[in-house]
């Protein structure tokens, strides 16, 4: 499963990979053939240039080179084309001329950047031109509006992915960093892929290469099947979070199938990847300490930076590059190995908006700029040229100027940092480290994108959407069969393809192309996409398992089941639900008592009735753990024939359910409990709107002609009074628990209104969060918990519980630090001490809740995410709590037709109860389905954003440009976070793509990160404008479609003269 923590805050924009890279070897051989014979003396011309680059007198010959080009390129810029001229084949219009100044110092370039570890050369075969530019959903990646269903939504509010903290970093790593879009993932593979380069000699090196060419690279991706490396579908992985790390199961560990491979036509290849470890040697290592496991995070805005999370809960530790990540994906649970300290890197700060020390030279649209004046970056920030497929406005010689001027900072800051490292002390110090060995293959291998023709070759290119992928070679025996003949046809076809190997000589990996998705920009293709990356199995139910479902319909409840359970059908029970949802699993009730107190129940669909342990539906329910949300539709984790018929709580319908029932005084406090198997007739299905009317008019009742059907027997006035007498106790509970310490942290969730016809967005809003969710919120809590307690009494070893451990301390000192210099007064001292202060020290005015969302984002960002986990599992009760409940059992039991984990927790709970047998699970179990779990939930959640992503963006295409108020939410050193008001989005804006902006100055106050704009004058109209810029500004923001498909972007309006 690929996934990303992410922050809508940020749209990079979506880095792109450019058009003129790709494998490294490719340009060095198709230099030696005919189409290059005119370049054939600038070999020598480059072995001297070898074994010379550390010279000065060769610094500044490219230091000059850089300055003439940008020179001559500022004052014979193309056109739009760029690089991708029509008719040039992606090169310059003159290249005869470019032959001679490019072809030395961009092997040289490409030389020197395998020393860093990542090929920068041109692939053989033709270049697109912009007509024929690549599609990308580049927003797609970086935001976080949901349309997640669960009401357990004070947990779900701090389940956002916490971003790894942009850290800053030495350039040591290499001489060089290349651009977003390299060969591979796009980034430098590190000191690993190249430290052995410059020492094999020219001769050799010519040897070698012959050889190869003399061998088809065909055959790297004919044996591809031989050695798959993804997981296969459905597989449940062993529990990583509660486990012990001494505990390895060498079943679960993926022995190196890359030992073997220096062999043959292969063997003269060197390695860009470390062989990984033995199962013996990691197993001792993470015995002894000396080895850290744990999952990979890869930042999807730079991806050449990793994150692996340290076992002391301290900051996490810092993968740089590709050859440190040694070809595991996002998700995969790793072994890392620490570096050397010397190799660590020096930082600055966590929480400058979102790592604003962070140097960025982002190429955006036609109005990027060389130069605007912007801070120049420290020598301990990481710095990288960014690029896109989109870049118009340079040509190649000014991405190889670029090349150069950011080389020449890199190689000073590297021998600046070496000297840091020695005297800075270790908490200043980001420890840096890579992977060994890779425990579980999380990720999908699975990735939507692009395939691109390479003349002469047996397989074609596929360059990935998400770039944290990497790029692939597939057989063109799996490409469709015109392919080769007509590749511009399928220039914006959206492809499937999986990864099948990756090989330790390469930094590409080899596939095979799953299906043809569609034309990309397409919802139901992006769409397919979407699922498909993310492995969420969106086939129709088999015959197999249908045959596991009552045969006979219409189905009635037996007989015998009424002995069993307690008949509530004629108590006044009623469902609250968003007005479209077919899946009704809850139900409330609420009926007042002689004595004054009040008679409450919770009652849930009883899935587990019809879905017996160890069934073929069992077992596929288990495996898609969850339902995702999309948009437009669910993928259901159970037939339809369950979900919305014989389980769905429907009114006026027998149903069989668990049900918890209370005896509650007015005040919320709770006098008895009972719980058990039940049956029940919903009277109503009440949407949340419903609700919401009745408590805002207790004294009005809404007429009959104002509500759904409802069953004869309770009238109105009774379901009114029920629905105000639950929302009076709710609220009594609600004050209850934050007053015992319960944090809420809140996010905007955007809705969308769909035509009927063709699907497509009409509307979008932010969706309003009122007391009636909070009225039903507050009794599935209350559930939870007491279910919790119920299953963890009588199975201490069994239960399957959720929790969510406290923040990382680290980051909470930083950002403590950073709001301190803010001048807000944030209490971080525990869950309930963050809650009264974020709702106590941002005002009343109208701009009150942004704020609070703005700091909410900063303060999503140390939090960890909730689990579930086995109790047998971990041996300290203290670390079952849930931080942000505030308690010290919790679970999910209110969910069990879109949750398998629910279905786990009714079987225990009726086997607690003495109504059903116990399920036949031990520890280990347990706790591998609740890893499962945990990781289908987190895919699930990612999915439900990106598909919001997907149509917001078709409506700014359909509806746009749209104008509205946005609020900064975090501050860079050439760019900025923005939070658009009217819609709940977050997007990025860049200073260099803005029309009309002058110059631009970066600086801290303290830690405060601050811009000052300088918008140019426009003529009589008015001067130049200073704009400045900070977290909390308020600003004028244009949202406006992208030529990509679903692509869209944020542009800032210039203030008028009296504003800021």
């Amino acid at each position: 499963m690929m996934y990303c923590a992410l922050s809508s805050a940020s749209n990079l924009a979506e880095i792109m990979e450019p058009r003129w890279q790709a494998k490294g070897s490719s340009h060095s051989r198709e230099m030696r053939h005919g189409s290059s014979a005119p370049n054939m003396p600038q070999k020598d011309a480059y072995s001297r240039l070898l074994s010379q680059h550390h010279s000065s007198a060769f610094r500044a010959y490219l230091e000059q080179f850089a300055r003439e080009q940008n020179l001559q390129t500022d004052h014979n810029r193309p056109g739009p084309a760029g690089i991708g001229a029509p008719g040039t084949n992606g090169c310059s219009p003159h290249p005869a001329k470019d032959a001679e100044s490019e072809s030395c110092l961009s092997l040289y370039m490409g030389k020197l950047n395998g020393r860093g570890g990542g090929p920068v050369f041109e692939p053989p075969g033709p270049k697109p031109g912009p007509g024929a530019r690549r599609p990308r959903r580049g927003e797609r990646r970086d935001t976080n509006t949901s349309q997640d269903a669960d009401i357990e939504s004070s947990e779900e509010g701090l389940l956002k992915h916490p971003k790894p903290p942009k850290k800053q970093q030495h350039g040591g790593g290499g001489a060089f960093k290349t651009p977003a879009g390299d060969a591979g993932t796009n980034s430098p593979v590190g000191p690993t892929g190249g430290q052995q380069h410059n020492k094999q000699k020219h001769k050799k090196k010519n040897a070698a290469k012959n050889k190869m060419d003399a061998a088809p690279e065909g055959g790297r991706s004919a044996g591809a099947d031989s050695s798959v490396t993804a997981a296969p579908k459905g597989h449940i992985d062993r529990a990583k979070s509660a486990q012990p790390q001494d505990q390895v199961h060498s079943a679960q560990m993926t022995p190196d199938k890359n030992k073997s491979k220096n062999k043959g036509g292969r063997g003269k290849k060197k390695q860009v990847f470390d062989v990984y470890l033995s199962t013996d040697e990691v197993s001792m290592g993470l015995k002894r300490g000396e080895l850290i496991q744990g999952p990979l995070r890869i930042n999807p805005k730079k991806y050449h930076e990793a994150f692996a999370p340290s076992p002391d809960g301290t900051r996490d530790i810092f993968l740089d590059g590709v050859a440190a990540r040694n070809r595991a994906l996002n998700g995969d649970v790793v072994v890392v190995k620490l570096l050397p300290r010397e190799q660590w890197k020096v930082i600055k700060s966590d929480t400058d908006g979102e790592g604003s020390g962070e140097s960025e030279n982002p190429a955006m649209g036609t109005s990027a700029r060389g130069s605007t004046g912007g801070a120049q970056p420290s020598p301990d920030v990481i710095v990288e040229a960014q690029f896109s497929d989109g870049e118009h406005d340079a040509t190649g010689t000014d991405a190889l100027a670029t090349k150069v001027e950011m080389m020449n900072l890199q190689a000073t800051t590297g021998s600046h940092s070496s000297g840091d490292v020695k005297t800075v002390a270790d908490k200043f110090l980001q420890r840096t480290g890579k992977v060994v060995y890779i425990l579980q293959r999380k990720h999908s291998r699975a990735a939507t994108g692009f395939l691109k023709f390479l003349p002469e070759k047996s397989f074609a290119m596929f360059s990935p959407v998400d770039h944290r992928v990497p790029r692939v070679n597939v057989p063109l025996a799996d490409c469709p069969a015109d392919f080769a003949t007509r590749p511009d046809d399928y220039a914006s076809i959206l492809f499937i393809c999986r990864i099948t190997d990756w090989p330790g000589d390469s930094t590409f990996a080899e596939g095979q192309l799953v299906k043809s998705l569609g034309l990309a920009g397409e919802i139901e293709p992006e769409t397919e996409g979407i699922l498909t990356e993310y492995d969420v199995d969106f086939a129709e139910f088999s015959e197999d398992v249908l045959q596991c479902l009552p045969q006979d319909l219409p189905w009635t409840i037996p007989a015998d089941e009424f002995t069993k359970r307690r008949d509530l059908r004629s108590e006044c029970i009623f469902t609250i639900d968003p007005a479209t949802a077919r899946d009704l699993d809850d139900a409330l009730s609420c009926k007042p008592l002689p004595d004054g107190n009040f008679e409450v129940g919770v009652h849930i669909a009883d899935v587990s009735y019809f879905v017996e342990e160890g069934c073929l539906l069992d077992s596929v329910a288990s495996r898609r753990a969850t339902s995702v949300y999309l948009v437009q539709k669910v993928v259901p984790m159970l037939p339809r024939l369950l979900c919305e018929e014989l389980c769905s709580l429907n009114p006026m319908t027998d149903r069989l359910t668990f049900s918890v029932i209370w005896k509650i005084t007015p005040e919320g406090k709770i006098l008895s409990e009972w719980f058990g198997r039940s049956v029940i007739r919903s009277c109503i299905k009440l949407s949340y709107d419903h609700a919401q009317s009745m408590i805002d008019s207790p004294d009005a009742p809404p007429g009959p002609e104002q509500l759904p059907p409802c069953a004869p027997k309770h009238p109105v006035a009774e379901i009114h009074r029920a629905v105000l007498d639950l929302h009076r106790i709710a609220r009594r509970l609600r004050a209850q628990r934050f007053e015992s310490g319960a944090l809420r942290l809140d996010q905007s969730k955007l809705s969308f209104t769909l035509d009927k016809e063709s699907g497509m967005p009409q509307g979008c809003y932010i969706y309003q969060y009122r007391d009636s969710n909070k009225l039903v919120e507050e009794f599935m809590l209350l559930a939870n918990m007491a279910t919790a307690h119920r299953i963890y009494r009588s199975f201490p070893q069994y239960a399957l519980l959720r929790r969510h451990p406290p923040p990382q301390t680290k980051m909470v000192d930083d950002l403590t630090e950073f709001c301190d210099q803010m001048g807000l007064s944030l209490d971080f001292s525990s869950a309930g001490a963050l809650h009264r202060s974020l709702n106590e020290t941002l005002g009343t005015d109208q701009y009150s809740l942004a704020r609070k969302e703005v700091l909410t984002n900063m303060c999503s960002r140390p939090m960890q995410m909730a689990v579930y986990f086995c109790t047998g599992v971990l041996m300290d009760e203290a670390q079952f709590r849930h931080y942000a409940l505030n308690v010290p059992f919790y679970t999910h039991f209110t969910s069990p037709i879109r949750r398998y984990a629910d279905v786990i927790v009714h079987r225990l709970l009726g086997a607690a109860l003495g109504c059903s047998p116990h399920p036949s699970l031990e520890a280990e179990d347990v706790q591998r389905q609740a890893s499962h779990c945990n990781d289908k939930k987190t895919a699930s959640k990612r999915v439900q954003e990106l598909s919001s992503e997907l149509f917001f963006a078709a409506f700014v295409k359909e509806s746009g440009p749209l104008d509205s108020e946005a609020m900064v939410m975090g501050v860079l050193d050439q760019s900025f976070d923005v939070l658009v008001l009217k819609y709940g989005v977050q997007k990025r804006i860049y200073c260099k793509a803005l029309q009309g902006l002058k110059d631009f100055r970066f600086r801290k106050v303290g830690k405060k990160p601050e811009l000052t704009l300088v918008w140019a004058a426009d003529g009589s109209v008015r001067g130049a404008v200073e704009q400045e810029i900070s977290i909390f500004t308020l600003v004028e923001v244009q949202l406006q479609a992208d030529a990509a498909p679903m692509k869209y972007s944020a542009t800032l309006k210039c203030p008028s003269p009296t504003g800021s």
